[in-house]
């Protein structure tokens, strides 16, 4: 007999309207292959890879129904609370796993973590600290990763220079906001409206502006999640040598490369994919040592998912958006 579980999945393609093909309902309880292990999800958080699942983005049609969700943290069939690294790898790879050409994420190729259960590799469920609770840490795996990596990894900053953060209130945003606090980087953020500028403000930006306003000066390092909406601000408002680091395009790709302030002013521009399964642990120490902690502006029962995804289709947030189980 067939047992199944509650889950939050994607019925099929969907690039005009995402949210058609999402569904809440039963789905087969996964096996656990040798060398994996079964999670049970406590909490997880909704990431724009969700939204780009529902509309078929990244995922062959033959993988529908596809469990949603590419981050989690829960508990080990023997009570062990972790905290999921989304990156699945070749087993076989030996280089550097983000850079492994047939990695994938959950949600890609495997079922994601909106369910009761989701099975990963033993190597990808890491000890979640103590100090964080589920809703928290489930939002360390993507959205947090990507902004260690991208700040941490990725730009070269030293501290006491200028970073500015394109995009007030998204996940990555957040989290790139308080780890450049807590880093000694004069953190700069441009937000859409006063009640997104006022949240980066409150997470320790220290000093905030509408977006495409003209700065005071020019920075050392742009953090890039938005794309075309930001792409030209961006390389304006970079210092000669300066480097914008992306990790998304929200607002789809740049309509002008700006080759010509690239090559003259001799800036960089970086590409940044989530992180590895050891920056997540050093994430999650270097969290630890300062007292961080997500900024999570919805919880959610797994079942209100629709509400989520709604208010992330809208631009309707204000940090994290988590899932969880009572």
């Amino acid at each position: 007999m067939l047992r199944t579980m509650f889950a939050v999945y994607a019925a099929e393609p969907s690039p005009e309207n995402p949210l058609a093909s999402l569904r809440v309902g039963e789905r087969p309880d996964p096996e656990v292959p040798a060398g994996w292990v079964r999670v049970a999800v406590k909490a997880a958080s909704l990431n724009m890879h969700d939204l780009w699942t529902l509309r078929g983005v990244g995922i062959k049609p033959e993988q529908f129904p596809m469990i949603l969700g590419c981050d989690g943290a829960g508990v080990l069939d023997d009570g062990t609370e972790v905290v999921l690294h989304s990156v699945i790898g070749d087993p076989n790879w030996t280089g550097e796993e983000t850079l492994d050409p047939k990695r994938s994420l959950l949600t890609e190729k495997h079922q994601g973590t909106f369910a009761d259960h989701v099975v990963v590799p033993a190597r990808n469920a890491l000890p979640k600290p103590a100090d964080l609770s589920f809703a928290e840490a489930a939002c360390m795996g993507t959205a947090w990763l990507t902004a260690y990596r991208m700040l941490f990894v990725k730009s070269g900053l030293r501290p006491g220079q200028t970073m500015l953060v394109q995009g007030a209130s998204g996940g990555v945003s957040t989290a790139l906001i308080q780890l450049g606090r807590a880093a000694g980087f004069r953190v700069w953020v441009t937000g859409r409206t006063e009640e997104k500028r006022a949240l980066a403000s409150s997470l320790g930006a220290h000093d905030t502006f509408e977006s495409g306003a003209r700065l005071p000066e020019r920075v050392d390092a742009v953090f890039e999640t938005v794309g075309k909406a930001t792409w030209s601000h961006s390389m304006k408002a970079l210092k000669p040598g300066g480097i914008v680091v992306i990790s998304g395009a929200t607002s789809g790709d740049a309509s002008a490369a700006e080759l010509q302030r690239l090559f003259f002013l001799q800036l960089r521009v970086v590409g940044s994919t989530m992180g590895t399964r050891e920056e997540l642990g050093d994430l999650m120490r270097f969290c630890a040592i300062n007292g961080l902690k997500p900024q999570i502006g919805a919880e959610l029962k797994f079942e209100d998912a629709e509400q989520g995804f709604r208010s992330m289709l809208d631009g309707d947030t204000a940090g994290k958006i988590v899932f969880s189980r009572p």
